[in-house]
């Protein structure tokens, strides 16, 4: 799994960890993955601990480009392959530009319909003395800002920075995030590299996150 993390050059994406599931109890044949409603809305209305998985799906009814497929693209990269060591450490005004220009997106969507039945759902629930906890593979906060409170980033947030010097945290919603940036990240495939030197760009520290949802769950919602 990729994890966004910015240090003082800029963006690094590196391979954070791989979640393993260890179970309380070994997998029989009714806990494994279904799609049959009856039995969901049975085992759900006796779950104490929930767990909902979200991706890039959920987001892209907001309008986030999910960067997958023919849509793949920022420039003439393919855009997982700009999330990388490798590209950062080849050329970080470069990968500047593309996060940049996904932060900029992002700031202007909002959450759809499934982002705010889900915030409803671990409120509610809240009420009655069950946990909730959003598991979400975007990095878009639109969870976040639906209202749903118990939310693990398993890649991360473009939007939250640690500075590495004091260790201090903070949303940072900043448009543009460096005065560098401004203007930068157009996506078209014409356009060219701003060749930002490294001293002027982001300097910002890693993104942490800790959770223990996967452990907790009584039944994962996909």
């Amino acid at each position: 799994m990729i994890a966004n993390r910015f240090t003082c050059r800029g963006i690094i994406n590196t391979h954070l960890y791989h979640l393993h599931t260890h179970l309380r109890k070994p997998w029989r044949i009714q806990d494994m993955a279904s799609s049959d409603m009856a039995a969901f809305r049975e085992i759900f209305s006796k779950a104490n601990n929930i767990a909902i998985i979200t991706g890039a799906g959920v987001s892209a009814e907001s309008g986030v480009p999910t960067f997958r497929g023919a849509g793949g693209y920022w420039r003439k990269w393919n855009a997982q392959d700009l999330a990388t060591p490798t590209a950062f450490n080849k050329n970080p005004s470069r990968v500047w530009e593309f996060y940049h220009y996904r932060r900029e997106v992002m700031l202007t969507k909002n959450p759809n319909p499934a982002h705010l039945a889900i915030a409803e759902c671990e409120d509610r629930l809240s009420r009655q003395g069950r946990k909730v906890s959003v598991i979400s593979q975007n990095i878009d906060e639109l969870h976040r800002r639906a209202g749903s409170k118990n939310i693990l980033e398993i890649h991360g947030s473009l939007f939250r920075t640690r500075c590495m010097s004091c260790g201090h945290e903070e949303a940072n919603y900043n448009s543009p995030i460096c005065a560098a940036l401004e203007g930068k990240g157009a996506p078209d495939p014409e356009a060219h590299d701003a060749q930002i030197p490294v001293e002027k760009l982001p300097r910002y520290g890693p993104l942490r996150f800790s959770d223990t949802s996967l452990l907790q769950s009584d039944v994962f919602v996909l």
